[in-house]
């Protein structure tokens, strides 16, 4: 009894120890190596992905059916560092009322940074988008550390709620609407041929 005791201990021990090893083993082997998951765990705002996004509409077409209570909604996040009301104190940022139209670093006394005072021209439509989309790439050294908004359609109801705070600028007119391609152009033309030859030959056909 006593020796089928020991063997079973043995037996025992060794398969603890080659499991051991090989825990031991797979822990040496992938030291180091960081696998990525194949989903993140969460999008940052305005950070770019690989697989290319969708165009979707312009923003000057978002921009005529615009809401201006869901960009004040969007601009909670701006609020921590800048004021938007007439007369507000600059924050971390300037205050912003009054922007839409105005030139590049425009409020007296706030320390713009010299990459986005280099830019020429003044905030419009497309500069604003463009702005909010990646200040970063806008004006490269820009002080602002806020990523971008990655929506157009947050971009375009934010706009429109800017411009209502004391700018009110006209909209761009809404993108011309596409052509036809010029082969529907041509198979159009050849659908009408083909009806005025049948009604012809119908006209032909009742004289006889």
């Amino acid at each position: 009894m006593s020796n089928n005791n020991t063997i079973a201990g043995w037996v025992l021990a060794g398969g603890i120890a080659a499991l051991g090893f090989s825990i031991l083993s797979g822990k040496y082997f992938h030291a180091g190596k960081h696998e990525r998951p194949e989903v993140m765990g969460y999008v940052i705002e305005g950070v770019e992905t690989s697989g290319g996004a969708d165009a979707g509409p312009s923003i000057e077409a978002l921009l005529q059916t615009a809401d201006a209570a869901a960009g004040e909604k969007v601009f909670a996040k701006c609020a921590a560092c800048h004021t938007i009301n007439q007369g507000g104190a600059n924050g971390v940022g300037p205050n912003l009322w009054d922007t839409m139209g105005k030139p590049h670093g425009h409020v007296a006394g706030f320390a713009y940074s010299d990459a986005l005072k280099s830019i020429p021209g003044n905030w419009d439509w497309t500069a604003m988008d463009a702005w909010l989309t990646s200040p970063r790439k806008y004006a490269n050294g820009t002080k602002m550390t806020f990523a971008g908004l990655g929506k157009a359609e947050d971009r375009a109801n934010l706009m429109v709620y800017l411009n209502a705070q004391g700018s009110n600028i006209p909209l761009p007119p809404p993108p011309a609407a596409e052509e036809p391609a010029a082969e529907e152009a041509e198979a159009e033309a050849g659908t009408e041929a083909e009806a005025e030859e049948a009604v012809e030959a119908d006209a032909a056909a009742a004289e006889e």
